[in-house]
């Protein structure tokens, strides 16, 4: 391994920032780099993968699942640890390849249509200037958890119709799960608000407890996650019984009732639509992915803006630059760092010959700074207008609530630049240790 890899897969790297200096020297010297795959923490080591660092070689690789697959892998660099494990997380849309990600996908697409979330837009508006103003006169305040936290957990809670004092669960579970290399993340729990539900108190009383080694067990696994799979298992009951309009209640009338009536679990082929399996693996996938992303890239938008004060200034000054300030921020910050693809067969990308079975791992980190794709890609610019950025990814997995998260970020920035004007670090960021999420979590800020 070069000492540039070494540094790129180590998640303590991320503690001090991304590597960008490192990637640099890894694009002039190919578009897809060999990299070592060492033990982290309780996982051990692997056979390594092929790291994808341009921009281009990113976009073939997501826009082609039938030559990289998401499915015979899954998406994650360490496999899962047996035959089980990996049959399970495959039930999981993002860890499944056309036709069957296309038909949960398509389930799932009218609820995220510019239609449907500008009749949320004023709900949105209302929650973001709410937050701001709750904190305008302590002078002060942890930006990622007083306000960035917040507003995904509000807009997720609407979307799928869970109780809105139940939405910290939703904070612990995608803690657990994103932040499962930060110690802080992968122990800690935000309890649950007064008055939550018979449906939240049952599952929190299932949470699993550390071990002797202050260790929760793998919380990207059913077994290390059963109080989100028993509050799936509830609210969907619950959803049966009293439908909305809601995603929740949308998937519960595609699932075939002989499948609701099994006591088996499994992903068998009832003839419906969805199988309870999938409910199941929706709603977590919900619960953390459209969360998580979000609510890093707010904290990270604002840092960048912050690092900037001539660019904060004239996003402030002319508010119709938001829209491409919006997408600077995701370009810049990239929330979700990587992803990993599994090749079905012998290919070549970027010139390199790559084997049936191996590892592909896609780094937007550095495909976002790549500069054969953008002009000047270490200057953050508001104005930028060609901005062919992958924070949302590219092809069939592009993320279905992107729409959705541009418009809660428009809605936070334009909040905060109203109630508090202009905004200035009260100390140091911290951030999470991962080499998967760019996390911060905490961001303290003042004001005037």
């Amino acid at each position: 391994m070069s000492a540039d890899t070494d540094v790129i897969v180590d998640p303590d790297t991320y503690l001090t920032g991304v590597p960008h200096e490192a990637f640099a020297r890894l694009r002039a010297e190919s578009a897809v780099i060999w990299m070592d795959e060492p033990a982290i923490d309780r996982w051990p080591a692997g056979p390594g993968f092929w790291g994808v660092v341009r921009h281009a070689e990113v976009k073939e690789v997501m826009r082609n699942p039938s030559v990289y697959s998401s499915h015979l892998g899954a998406t994650q660099i360490t496999d899962p640890p047996d035959r089980a494990a990996l049959e399970f997380v495959r039930q999981m849309m993002l860890n499944q390849d056309p036709p069957e990600h296309s038909r949960l996908r398509k389930l799932l697409t009218r609820a995220f249509t510019p239609r449907a979330i500008a009749s949320l837009e004023d709900k949105i508006n209302g929650w973001a200037r709410d937050l701001v103003t709750n904190v305008a006169g302590r002078g002060e305040c942890d930006f990622a958890t007083d306000i960035a936290a917040d507003l995904p957990l509000l807009t997720l809670a609407e979307l799928f119709g869970v109780p809105s004092q139940d939405r910290w669960l939703m904070f612990d579970w995608s803690n657990r799960v994103i932040g499962y290399q930060d110690h802080e993340y992968a122990v800690s729990s935000r309890a649950a608000a007064d008055g939550s539900t018979e449906m939240a108190r049952r599952a929190i009383a299932l949470r699993p407890r550390p071990d002797e080694h202050a260790r929760l067990p793998d919380q990207r696994t059913r077994a290390g996650m059963p109080d989100l799979y028993a509050y799936a298992h509830d609210l969907g009951e619950y959803k049966r019984r009293n439908p909305g309009e809601d995603i929740m209640s949308n998937l519960m009338r595609e699932l075939d009732d002989s499948d609701h009536d099994s006591d088996d679990d499994s992903d068998h082929d009832t003839g419906g639509r969805v199988t309870v399996g999938e409910f199941e693996n929706l709603f977590w996938l919900f619960s953390v992915a459209g969360n998580e992303t979000l609510r890093n890239a707010l904290p990270g938008g604002l840092l960048a803006l912050m690092s900037n004060m001539d660019q904060y200034r004239e996003l402030r000054a002319d508010r119709g630059l938001l829209p491409r300030a919006v997408d600077e921020m995701l370009r810049w910050w990239s929330p979700v760092m990587r992803f990993r693809r599994t090749a079905t067969r012998d290919t070549t990308l970027g010139g390199t010959t790559i084997r049936a079975g191996d590892k592909v791992v896609v780094w937007f980190s550095s495909a976002n700074r790549d500069e054969r794709a953008f002009a000047e890609p270490d200057r953050f610019d508001v104005t930028r207008e060609a901005n062919d950025h992958l924070g949302f990814g590219h092809g069939p997995h592009y993320c279905i609530g992107a729409h959705l998260a541009k418009v809660q970020m428009r809605a936070l920035f334009t909040a905060l630049f109203d109630v508090l004007g202009e905004v200035e670090p009260a100390g140091e960021p911290v951030r999470l240790r991962s080499n998967f999420q760019h996390g911060i979590k905490h961001l303290p800020i003042r004001w005037r």
